[in-house]
């Protein structure tokens, strides 16, 4: 079973325990800060400004804060300068991990990532180490009884996207970066509305881990992903789903 697919559907099932936590919100405002700083506030002529406002709206951001975002992003108000950037390092058992942050103080962003790796028993690295096993894909996640896979297959291919796999529970469409928004209006013309699509870091190979190790890594990247200043996660591993689904139901019922 591919690990990190499984994985991606487990954390759209936690958005609303983000939500309610205000992580979301603030993952929210420093992307569309940073989409209008880099692409201008006009939502129309910047797809990714556009994606990101699309994105507040689904998790009713009220429109004022989503319009001080952007004209923080374009200069029209003041606000703390956001930097982008991607930390790299090992988790329990050598997985690789990419981390894509957005911080004001990248220094701080950077030491707090450093305690966070050590405590969870990973390392952080030097820039490049893991990058390269990852490739930047877009991925729609659709449950299997929503369609058949000839069904999906034929909308799917017509509408540019690349493959098609099977991760037990789900379809996994994958596509390239810019035929993401294509594909996904072409589901959803056909009345088959994906549980999630986004362009993410899909790696090459995975890394198989069990037991304490699995445990131990969930606890890292469940302590990345609620860091203020994360953006996304990525990793290679694979572990067993029923290790993922208690991780699933510990991180529900604690929030």
């Amino acid at each position: 079973m591919s690990g990190h697919s499984k994985w991606a559907t487990i954390k759209h099932k936690k958005a609303a325990t983000d939500a309610r936590r205000g992580r979301a919100f603030t993952r929210l405002i420093k992307e569309i800060t940073v989409a209008a700083r880099h692409g201008g506030g006009d939502a129309d002529a910047n797809p990714r400004l556009r994606k990101a406002v699309l994105a507040a709206r689904a998790e009713n951001m009220p429109a004022e804060n989503i319009e001080r975002a952007i004209k923080r992003g374009t200069g029209q108000l003041p606000g703390q300068s956001i930097e982008e950037t991607a930390l790299e390092g090992y988790g329990p058992g050598g997985v690789a991990i990419l981390v894509e942050i957005a911080t004001d103080n990248r220094n701080r962003t950077l030491g707090e990532m450093r305690h966070l790796f050590s405590k969870f028993g990973g390392n952080l690295g030097e820039s490049g180490c893991v990058a390269w096993m990852f490739h930047k894909r877009g991925q729609i996640m659709l449950p299997k009884e929503k369609a058949d896979e000839d069904t999906l297959l034929a909308i799917a291919l017509e509408a540019g996207a690349d493959d098609l796999r099977d991760d037990g529970t789900n379809w996994e469409v994958l596509t390239a970066p810019e035929k993401l928004d294509a594909v996904k209006e072409a589901l959803e013309k056909n009345h088959l509305p994906p549980a999630s699509a986004e362009v993410t870091m899909l790696p090459q190979n995975t890394v198989r881990v069990e037991g304490g190790t699995a445990q131990q890594l969930l606890r890292l990247l469940e302590a990345i992903e609620e860091h203020e200043d994360t953006q996304h996660v990525y990793s290679n591993f694979d572990i067993p789903e029923n290790i993922l689904q208690e991780a699933l139901a510990a991180s529900e019922s604690s929030g």
